[in-house]
């Protein structure tokens, strides 16, 4: 027969509407819209980050430098190829309020500006006010302007005073918005925002101490950034030079983005494998009501591959419908709630219909329908003319076809193939691909063995009639178990994974520390400082432990002769600069790996020791030279040693260190990490800081609530798609309890026909419900918890261990999911006359 006749039946297949399609449709739409979603919500903000860019970057251009000013020649070039220049000093120190004999201090991001800041955007302070009449300050003192949550913190009302280093100054407005704050990343402190010209008598910027400077260049309409960056960087080469265009205004924020963008599409992918469950037992569902239809064509002389076109084209044209409503949603909801989702970013977006994300979300719909699908339409080949007429397809055996069996493996590699294209993340996609493979597999052998479980316990709960009816339902084919176990285990799965990674992530960064983390960090301690620093601290019986090391910032700019980036790709070790340090001896308590230390008195050509794990991602060897401008002075050594660090104990720890003479004239200060009983850490830094004002304290439990907020948003965005997933998987698990009811129905009328009251047969129906649930959320812990470890051992490379209130919280949603599905769905076969239901049976 042709497929012209196949398209015919089809057609009136079709007209019948959509009824037993609407899981298939709400699976296949859930699924595609929240792809769709999250690709739409990354274009938007992408959009608006290169819309914004040079707005978000403070210029058409920027060229950065560490621990120093431009040079002259620097000033020069900037002068020649710029109409207009802007620059701006950032570091962080310490913001100190005396008040009525008592002393707060806040730790603050400092940016001082010249006059010429900003270059594009306006800064908004309140009241409102120009920026160059809120530095004029007022009475001989230089004004300045704070972030809302650090005027709180100190507790300063608008014209109090507070010093910074040893300059006073007059706090002059509230900054309610940073045009260029988005550009600048991270920071362990809210903004202080001053002029650079009211630090002069600070002593914050003296030689050593650790600032960065930013020159923000407008440049002439028209200018090639591409050849004015290669310029840039071959006449300063191994100057320290880091560039910066408008192109990528916030390259941290926009990597950070398309990062993010990427690992929720693929939670978006796990919950369109948790609708492909549903898709396949919706397609298997309807195919056995369709016994009738299927036999009668059969007997007529359709032949298999009828059958199948006329199924398989039908269903095509409803998973197409499905896409288009995914797609049609996830593509619109972003647009319309574009207002609620601007509000909760600190970053611009321009929301608008992006064609790409959209059709990737297609491609993924599309390429999930045909997998998921194909296995039970091609099952019905298989199937006899009379077994139709009795059940449609538990006959049947349970692999079909071998080519079936390699076009949904050609099918399955196209969709990791795909995600692999669109994610650009091969190692993550590959992670989660596995990860559900493995959950599936899992979960569909829990599923035949519950099942064969059941069947034989149900003949040892004689004298227990509601749990033995629970039972014997659960092993036979009709109650769908392994829908059930499927769909709602993976979704369970995928949120109990994301529920122990982010709990072990926060117990990584918080939960352990405070038993062996220091109390405070201090940085840009002057070389003329550190004996009285250290010696105040000895005398201290409350302090334990003091670290202290010579504190440089250095860029690795060539490895073997070869550019950093060529030789280790995207390691941390070589973006952006990294602190260094130099020691005469091996330092207490460090262990070297290979290699030999240099003697106390070496004064030959420079040798670094480099940390082992590091060493070993990057492939560097015993013997290799790196290339490190420090202070735009470029120092090539020899790695002569590895060494173990630990960065975990949050203590000292350098990748790089080199032997004294070769940063011999190097400015530089010092850092130092204090362990101190928690009721002397506010004297210990009173005394401190009122003895040396220029330094900066960094207590560790702050920083660390602050890396927890950053976190927590992160966790958030997680959440949301794990919950999409679960809400998918609790479509799936409605759909198999609507397919069961008719044989619930059945199952009922017989029962009361023998005298069951109807308490015990619906005893009977919750404990299958809690059965399976408890079923599927043990499973899916399992799966959970192996995932939440394979992804924090090899990915995150952090320590493991199990967040018991998740795991628990996870199998008890489990039963309680199926749980109600299950009594939503038994109150209609409990209320339907025997007579009647035994009557159709006839």
């Amino acid at each position: 027969m042709s497929l012209r006749l196949a398209a015919r039946f089809a057609r009136r297949e079709l007209r019948g509407g959509l009824h037993g399609f609407r899981i298939f449709l709400a699976c296949l739409t859930l699924g595609v819209a929240a792809i769709a979603a999250v690709g739409s919500v990354r274009s938007g903000i992408e959009a608006g980050l290169e819309r914004e860019g040079a707005a978000l970057l403070g210029g058409d251009a920027e060229m950065r430098f560490t621990y120093r000013f431009a040079n002259d020649a620097e000033r020069t070039w900037m002068k020649d190829v710029a109409t207009a220049i802007s620059e701006t000093v950032d570091f962080r120190s310490m913001a100190v309020v005396d008040r009525n004999g008592e002393t707060e201090r806040g730790l603050t991001q400092v940016k001082a500006v010249d006059a010429a800041y900003p270059l594009v955007g306006t800064p908004r302070l309140e009241p409102a006010m120009p920026l160059a009449e809120a530095f004029a300050g007022r009475d001989g003192r230089p004004g300045g302007v704070m972030d809302r949550i650090l005027i709180d913190r100190l507790g300063l009302n608008i014209g109090d005073g507070f010093r910074l280093g040893t300059q006073e100054f007059i706090l002059m407005a509230t900054l309610v918005h940073e045009p260029d704050g988005a550009a600048e990343g991270f920071g362990l402190g809210p903004r202080t925002l001053v002029a650079t010209a009211g630090l002069r008598n600070s002593g914050l910027l003296a030689p050593g101490t650790l600032f960065d400077t930013k020159y923000r260049l407008l440049l002439p309409s028209g200018s090639d950034l591409d050849s004015l960056s290669a310029e840039a960087r071959a006449r300063f080469e191994g100057s320290g030079l880091r560039w910066t265009d408008a192109r990528n205004g916030a390259p941290g924020l926009s990597e950070f983005v398309e990062r993010l963008g990427s690992f929720l599409v693929l939670v978006g992918l796990s919950g369109l494998a948790v609708g492909g469950v549903g898709v396949a037992a919706a397609v298997r569902s309807y195919l056995a009501g369709k016994t009738g239809v299927i036999a009668t064509l059969r007997t007529l002389g359709a032949d298999r591959s009828t059958i199948f076109q006329t199924y398989f084209i039908q269903i095509g044209v409803l998973s197409v419908l499905g896409i288009l409503m995914g797609v049609a949603l996830g593509g619109l909801a972003p647009v319309l709630l574009a207002p609620l989702i601007e509000a909760r970013l600190p970053i611009p977006a321009a929301f608008s219909v992006y064609p790409a994300p959209l059709a990737e979300a297609a491609i993924y719909g599309l390429l999930t329908a045909f997998i998921f699908t194909l296995w039970p339409l091609a099952r019905t080949e298989e199937v006899r003319a009379a077994t139709l007429f009795r059940d449609a397809l538990s006959g049947t055996r349970m692999l079909p076809p071998l080519r079936y069996l390699l076009a949904i493996g050609l099918g399955l590699a196209l969709l990791v193939g795909v995600a692999i294209l669109f994610s650009g993340t091969a190692r993550l996609t590959l992670w989660t691909t596995g990860g559900l493979a493995f959950s599936l597999v899992l979960l569909a052998i829990s599923a035949f063995g519950i099942r064969a479980l059941s069947r034989r316990f149900s003949q040892t709960a004689r004298g227990r009639p509601a749990l033995r009816w629970a039972l014997s339902a659960i092993s036979g084919p009709r109650e769908g178990a392994a829908s059930v176990v499927l769909s709602l285990g993976l979704g369970l799965s995928v949120l109990a994974a994301v529920g122990q990674i982010d709990g072990n992530l926060r117990t990584a960064i918080s939960g352990n520390l405070p038993e062996i983390a220091p109390s405070y960090f201090f940085v840009d301690i002057q070389q003329d400082q550190i004996d009285g620093f250290t010696g105040r601290l000895a005398e201290d019986p409350a302090v334990s432990r003091v670290e202290t090391a010579p504190m440089l910032r250095g860029v690795v700019t060539r490895i073997n002769g070869k550019p950093a980036r060529d030789v280790a790709g995207d390691h941390w070790v070589v973006q952006g600069d990294r602190g260094l340090t130099y020691a005469r001896d091996l330092p207490e308590n460090t262990r070297l790996t290979a290699g030999t230390w240099w003697p106390a008195d070496y004064d030959g050509p420079p040798q670094i020791s480099f940390a082992q794990e590091e060493a070993d991602e990057m492939g560097l060897s015993l013997g290799d030279t790196l290339t490190v401008n420090i202070l735009g002075r470029d120092i090539q050594a020899t790695i002569t040693s590895f060494r173990e660090v630990d960065f975990s104990t949050a203590g000292l720890g350098f990748v790089l260190t080199m032997n004294p003479a070769a940063l011999a004239g190097a400015p530089h200060s010092f850092i130092s990490t204090v362990y101190a009983e928690d009721a002397a850490e506010a004297r210990v830094l009173r005394d401190l800081a009122n003895t040396y004002p220029n330094i900066t304290a960094i207590r560790v439990r702050d920083a660390i609530d602050r890396v927890s907020e950053v976190l927590a948003g992160l966790a958030a965005a997680t959440s949301y798609g794990a919950a999409a997933t679960l809400l998918t998987g609790f479509l799936v698990l409605i759909g198999a309890a609507a397919a069961g009811e008719q044989s619930r129905t059945y199952e009922a009328a017989l029962l009361k026909t023998l005298g069951a009251a109807r308490g015990r047969i619906l005893s009977s129906f919750a404990l299958r419900a809690a059965i399976l649930g408890a079923a599927a959320g043990a499973v899916a812990l399992a799966a959970g918890i192996a995932g939440g470890w394979a992804v924090s051992h090899f990915v995150l490379d952090t320590r493991f261990s199990i967040i018991w209130p998740s795991a628990l919280g996870i199998v008890f949603g489990g039963v309680l999911a199926t749980l109600l599905a299950g009594l939503a769905f038994a109150w209609r076969p409990l209320a339907t006359p025997p007579a009647r239901v035994l009557r159709d049976r006839e």
